[in-house]
């Protein structure tokens, strides 16, 4: 099946209708559009605007084919970069594109109003890179008849990635699809759609894509499995203020020794504490 893309398809139809656990209730309603979702979506449709001008202005078309993910160019031309760019490569039709971002737009917004813009967008980036890499490594062996010079778009990865962090986190919700007149947890949607990809690797289309879409499935799991419950950016961010700040301690420590010698060199006694803040002498006494 050409050009095939089972989540934004299933999830454009559903309308994603039923009782969320964000801190706002989902209605019929679309949700905001706001935050890292707009941001991913007004970067997908960015490109897509590029591919389509780029009828009329040639050098345009450098954007969608220097993002998107050819694992050929990838180990020989260096493009060390596309396994993470190619997810805001969306699909070129104007109906897979359509559909793609509404998931996004549900899919986004209610995991980035429970978890935060950071844990989203870390989550669609982690979610794509492991597709990416997957998929450019398995490219080479010709399984399947995967080959390095296919290309492939990476929006749909990225939201495998989004609906499986979503199954872990949330694996009871359920989801309303249209025309099922009954609601499908999220955990089962999930394997509907590895199960999904899996039978599309194998009956036909192209093998890279669909290894790409279980990759991204993959990345989303995992992270939702091991990532810190804020996140690994706000984590390393905290690692390295800690790390400053204990430097920070330990010089001010060290310069408090040498100003403690000094002083005993003059005939006088001054005393810190282990961190290097001066103690009064006073206070000394009150403490013995």
């Amino acid at each position: 099946m050409k050009n095939a893309h089972p989540t934004g398809e299933i999830h454009a139809k559903s309308g994603l209708i039923g009782d969320m656990p964000g801190s706002r209730p989902l209605t019929l309603s679309f949700p905001p559009f706001a935050g890292m979702t707009k941001n991913l979506i007004f970067i997908n449709l960015g490109v897509y605007t590029a591919w389509l001008l780029a009828r009329f202005m040639h050098p345009l078309a450098l954007i969608p084919a220097l993002l998107a993910l050819t694992p050929a160019a990838v180990v020989h031309r260096f493009f060390l970069w596309q396994p993470l760019t190619f997810g805001f490569v969306p699909d070129m039709s104007l109906l897979s594109i359509i559909f793609t971002m509404l998931s996004l737009w549900f899919m986004g917004f209610y995991l980035e109003d429970v978890k935060g813009s950071r844990w989203l967008l870390e989550t669609y980036l982690i979610s794509t890179l492991t597709g990416g890499i997957l998929a450019t490594a398995f490219s080479f062996t010709g399984i399947l008849g995967m080959a390095p010079n296919l290309t492939v778009p990476g929006t749909d990865v990225a939201l495998f990635g989004l609906l499986t962090c979503f199954a872990v986190l949330f694996a009871d919700q359920q989801f309303f699809m249209f025309p099922l007149p009954f609601g499908i947890k999220a955990k089962y949607l999930a394997i509907i759609f590895m199960l999904i990809a899996v039978v599309m690797l194998l009956g036909g289309g192209n093998p890279v894509e669909y290894v790409a879409y279980l990759g991204g499935g993959l990345g989303g799991y995992l992270y939702a499995k091991l990532a810190p419950r804020r996140g690994y950016g706000y984590a390393a961010s905290e690692g390295f203020y800690g790390m400053r700040n204990s430097y920070y301690r330990w010089k001010r420590a060290r310069a408090a020794r040498k100003f403690q010698v000094y002083m005993g060199k003059q005939g006088r006694e001054v005393h810190f504490d282990k961190e290097g803040r001066y103690v009064d002498p006073d206070d000394r006494r009150r403490m013995h």
